[in-house]
């Protein structure tokens, strides 16, 4: 098995990209919210190969990442609402699912058959960089295998990916830490599918409404009910660690023992958001695959919400 590539976070490591990128390859592209393993959204043996790498589901669709909002309006129709929301929020982490066009170029199985798409412009200089050399749409999801907790640093990619992927870019940590925020303008009124990187609060105030629920069914990703998930077992909204238990504080609170693994010392849900699956990884190897990672209560607002939703999803039963 080849060894993954390490490129540099300049504007060599992104003509190498791309030259990955165009012949069919896959990169792992650092964000401002995680790593996301990136392919040509437009060749259908490329995006084949994110999944094969990732091990994902065909029925979970893929974002699809662009220079600006004029190249997302060329796959994806944009009404009134997604006007506002790509102005306000774009570039950033921030993904509009609207109706996929019918002249579209984007391989069927990025929407996994779905007939609308995710969309999204990267704030990240790196992704930005390797989008314009590349100059056309990429298909990213996070880069590590599917289901487990997702990359904020090339490290991470290469402990899930390593060998399976052509490179990995590596631009150092990323600043936000939690996936985007996705919204639904495919149908209905604007629906939160996926709490994230913009606080759903800001997403409101820009619509002037309240943002309805997700609804039932796959239809962005990120919505599967057991996601982001490590080895070991996790006890949410804990007011203290069991015996033999690694604990994950948040706020002032008990003594966070050997590992010292807190998301906030000073209760800050931006700050928890950003270390959040860096924390898991460690409490992982800390806990051991029997073992339990007790987590503090997060408040449930702001960015917090997008923590509590990975937390959730993190400690669903795994079939």
């Amino acid at each position: 098995m080849p060894d993954t590539a390490i490129l540099t976070p300049d504007a060599d490591g992104a003509a190498a990209a791309a030259r990955i990128l165009r012949a069919g390859g896959t990169v792992g592209l650092p964000t401002e919210t995680v790593y996301g393993l990136a392919a040509d959204a437009r060749d259908p043996a490329a995006v084949a190969r994110i999944y094969a790498a990732k091990g994902r589901p065909a029925f979970n669709p893929l974002i699809v990442h662009v220079a600006d909002a004029a190249a997302a309006r060329r796959i994806g129709g944009f009404g009134p609402a997604a006007d506002r929301l790509a102005a306000a929020f774009w570039p950033g982490p921030l993904t509009l699912v609207v109706p996929l066009l019918p002249d579209a170029r984007v391989a069927p199985a990025v929407t996994a058959g779905l007939p609308s798409v995710a969309l999204r412009v990267p704030a990240h200089p790196v992704a930005r960089a390797v989008l314009a050399a590349f100059d056309g749409p990429v298909a990213a999801p996070s880069a590590n295998p599917s289901g487990g907790v997702s990359p904020t640093t090339a490290a991470h990619v290469l402990e899930g990916l390593g060998g399976r992927i052509a490179a990995v870019v590596d631009a150092g940590p990323c600043p936000v830490g939690v996936e985007s925020t996705i919204i639904g303008l495919a149908d209905g009124p604007p629906r939160l599918l996926r709490p994230g990187g913009i606080a759903a609060e800001a997403v409101e105030a820009v619509l002037g409404a309240p943002l309805a629920g997700a609804g039932t069914g796959i239809t962005a990703p990120g919505q599967l009910a057991s996601h982001y998930a490590p080895r070991a077992r996790l006890r949410l909204d804990a007011e203290a660690p069991r015996p033999g238990e690694v604990w994950i504080g948040f706020g002032p609170g008990p003594d966070p023992g050997p590992e010292g693994l807190n998301l906030s010392p000073a209760g800050d849900v931006a700050q928890a958001a950003a270390r959040l699956f860096a924390l898991l990884r460690a409490a992982d190897r800390a806990a051991g695959a029997d073992g339990t990672i007790a987590v503090a209560p997060v408040p449930d607002t702001g960015l917090g919400r997008a923590v509590n939703d990975r937390l959730r999803r993190a400690a669903a039963p795994r079939g």
